[in-house]
């Protein structure tokens, strides 16, 4: 019913309200960083104009890379999130509730302890093992007892694994001091270590769960109306629900095993999108990826500045800022439905 009073003038408004947004964030993280640049400077690095000592100019072209990584992290976590909470129809549900995040983590650790891995392919599969294993845990973990996987249980279930994830990185780092060393600077969250490298090697990754999303879209729909209505209007629940459960893991875990856990992105992002567009996934989950988008570019934005010109990691500001709005918006929107 939600969706019915939430017009198309209203979409739209919302679609070019986060357009806008994002072109603002981006140009913030492309100007702002440990070197203030003047306006001309700024022109010319995005122009590729830099002569060899525009030292102010040169510093715009370095920041393009980690912009277009923050930028596609953002939406790859804004996405995901958007996809969980429709998939188990629990509107606290995301990467990091339901454990993917520690999952992927774990795996990134055992590729370092146990087979002496460093690399970022070698992090990026053992971060997708960690995280498809961990999401199939949790959802059989759910689905254990009367009543099946519930939005609930799912939750209790992702806290729960997390908790003993947590405890086994920690058991791994902890005797392990080289590991440690590498670990305390991966496990904060940050996008200082994206570059057209890195990008490169998650792209195919991320490109195929944009696919698996697209098709989704609109079984998705379906499934918000129950699982017998979904089967009575043709939709295949099944594969629906492992389709999308592909694509949350695949977005999550690649971004993960560059930047390191990232939390609430995921969480609160879609609250605001369907805040502004209603419920319909075929709005929801595209804009989540503007909104992802937007927010992680400013939340690295914020961590450039304050401490200029050194750096907060981008796992903190986004921990620091989202978690009180969060509280805000479930205590004015008591948590719309999904």
């Amino acid at each position: 019913m939600h969706s019915v009073r939430i017009g198309r003038r209203r979409r739209l408004l919302g679609l070019l309200l986060l357009v806008g947004l994002l072109a603002v964030a981006a140009a913030l993280s492309l100007a702002f960083g440990a070197r203030v640049v003047s306006w001309q400077e700024f022109l010319d690095g995005v122009t590729g104009n830099a002569g060899a000592t525009d030292i102010g100019a040169i510093a715009v072209q370095e920041r393009i890379p980690r912009t277009i990584f923050t930028l596609v992290a953002g939406a790859a976590l804004g996405v995901s999130g958007a996809l969980m909470q429709a998939l188990t129809r629990n509107p606290i549900a995301d990467p990091g509730i339901l454990g993917i995040n520690t999952g992927a983590a774990l795996g990134v650790v055992v590729s370092m302890s146990v087979f002496g891995l460093s690399t970022l392919p070698q992090y990026l599969a053992f971060a997708l093992l960690g995280g498809l294993v961990t999401a199939v845990a949790v959802y059989a973990i759910a689905s254990l007892g009367s009543g099946g996987a519930t939005p609930v249980k799912l939750a209790l279930a992702g806290v729960a694994t997390t908790a003993v994830l947590t405890s086994l990185v920690s058991v791994v780092t902890l005797t392990q001091s080289d590991v440690l060393d590498v670990w305390r600077h991966w496990t904060v969250g940050s996008v200082g270590r994206g570059s057209w490298e890195s990008l490169a090697i998650i792209s195919p990754l991320l490109i195929i769960a944009a696919a698996l999303t697209a098709f989704s879209l609109g079984p998705l729909n379906s499934l918000a109306l129950g699982d017998e209505a979904a089967t009575g209007l043709g939709v295949n629940v099944l594969r629906t629900r492992i389709l999308v459960a592909i694509s949350g893991v695949l977005l999550c875990a690649s971004v993960t095993a560059v930047a390191g856990p990232i939390s609430f992105v995921g969480l609160m992002v879609p609250h605001i999108v369907r805040f502004l567009v209603g419920p319909n996934q075929a709005w929801v989950v595209p804009l989540s990826a503007l909104g992802g988008a937007t927010l992680l570019l400013l939340a690295d934005v914020i961590g450039r500045v304050v401490v200029r010109p050194g750096e907060l990691a981008v796992g903190l500001i986004t921990a620091f800022v989202c978690a009180p709005m969060l509280i805000v918006i479930a205590r004015r929107a008591k948590v719309r439905e999904l």
